[in-house]
């Protein structure tokens, strides 16, 4: 039987945003038999400013979600060359009982929607072109039972008249912006990194490059004879016959607010080989830009029957600006503790559940996170960056240790003595 309009605008779940976090948060719930209405701005295709690596923490997410990551367009890579101080060292994803030994690279304009479809065939209704501009909250409570939207023309603007969708629970995957979040009062913690990520494609003979690239050091001209530029850089081959070749810095630089990101891109891949092709005449689009929000930059993530996942959140990695990953895995628990929650009836039992997923996240990346608000703030200074660099990466057995720690790839059992140490300090390291 088809829905009616009113029945279409509920659910029992509402996920604000199909990005990486929304649509496994979607996914998971329709495959457990949640009916889950999923709500994004855009239309796919749609783009977004992102570094398109996906490391084997990635990879396990989109293994678990039933994707084939066999099929054409998913780029596989075998691990981390590292480029800085006049050394080059590759190295190799570690080989793990809990995480597959690869990564890929795959576009944002290709993997959300590949992720969103995956969603709506698992179950998931999903809502494109519908702009949510804040939750609906019940007056006697104060409870979010839903959110309020409108539609979206095909120039991104926002037409007609509100619409209210409503459920008992929202997950809010809404990105960096956190508007939903915002409207609740939970505003961004000024005592935890951000960052700035710029990125542009390139054609290039490097599309196929079987290792993701990093630099250390962004040089204007010859290293040692040139200027230092604030910020590291990658170079990810695509596969197509593009390479994804961009930038990021941290706030805790002190050039973080006072340069032209895209000038320093192009600072540094001018000096770069020239039959490499990052040059003005192979760039395919626009330089992007976008903010990296990091270590659990907004918090609680649940509150009054809404849960932040995601971008939302601040669920970025400090040591890398990974971000992707970590949107997989919390809307993965989203799901998890929604499904558990929903079988108990509205009330205090049911809240105890909805509390236990900040309570689990804090568990699982809470410490970690510390340990990298920290690397971030040492990073930040030039002097320790250099000194670490060119000190560091002769020590091979030194910068393994570095791949596990910053990618977070440990075994959580029986693991290496590596595995242990990180283990260790993750778990001592307080989450705040």
């Amino acid at each position: 039987m088809a829905r009616t309009t009113a029945d279409a605008r509920q659910a029992d779940v509402i996920v604000v945003g199909a990005g990486p976090a929304g649509a496994s948060t979607a996914y998971h719930l329709a495959e457990a038999g949640v009916d889950v209405l999923l709500l994004e701005r855009s239309a796919f295709p749609r783009d977004k400013v992102c570094g398109d690596g996906l490391t084997p923490r990635a990879v396990r997410q989109l293994v678990a979600m039933g994707l084939d990551l066999d099929a054409p367009g998913w780029q596989r890579n075998h691990g981390l060359r590292i480029v800085g101080a006049g050394h080059r060292l590759e190295l190799p994803w570690p080989e793990l009982a809990a995480f597959p030994p690869y990564g890929l690279v795959r576009t944002r304009l290709d993997l959300d929607e590949i992720l969103a479809r995956h969603a709506e065939k698992a179950g998931a209704r999903l809502t494109e072109r519908t702009s949510v501009s804040g939750p609906v909250l019940d007056e006697r409570t104060g409870r979010v039972v839903g959110v309020r939207a409108k539609p979206v023309d095909d120039r991104g603007r926002r037409v007609g008249a509100d619409e209210t969708y409503t459920a008992p629970l929202v997950v809010a995957c809404d990105g960096v912006s956190a508007r939903l979040a915002t409207s609740l009062g939970l505003e961004r913690r000024e005592n935890r990194p951000m960052a700035v990520a710029v990125r542009a494609y390139y054609r290039t003979a490097r599309h196929d490059d079987p290792w993701m690239e990093s630099w250390l050091e962004l040089w204007d001209g010859e290293p040692g004879r040139s200027h230092l530029l604030p910020g590291y850089g990658w170079i990810f081959g695509v596969g197509d016959g593009t390479a994804n070749v961009g930038l990021g810095i941290l706030n805790t630089s002190t050039a973080f607010q006072h340069v032209d990101y895209k000038d320093v891109l192009r600072r540094w891949l001018s000096h770069t080989p020239q039959e490499w092709g990052f040059r003005e005449e192979n760039l395919v689009g626009r330089i992007g830009s976008a903010a990296l929000p990091m270590g659990f930059n907004r918090k609680p993530h649940y509150t009054r029957g809404m849960l932040l996942s995601g971008d939302s959140g601040g669920m970025v990695n400090p040591f890398n600006g990974e971000g992707i990953d970590y949107a997989l895995e919390s809307g993965h628990l989203a799901a998890q503790t929604v499904v558990q929650a929903l079988a108990r009836p509205e009330g205090a039992g049911r809240e105890q559940v909805l509390h236990g997923y900040a309570a689990a996240l804090d568990a699982e990346y809470g410490g970690y996170f510390t340990l990298g608000r920290v690397f971030a703030r040492m990073i930040g200074n030039p002097t320790f960056m250099k000194q670490a660099t060119r000190y560091g990466l002769p020590r091979t057995a030194l910068m393994r240790f570095m791949l596990k720690l910053m990618a977070n790839l440990t075994d959580p059992r029986d693991g290496d003595v590596s595995d242990r140490v990180i283990n260790a300090l993750s778990r001592v390291a307080p989450a705040a």
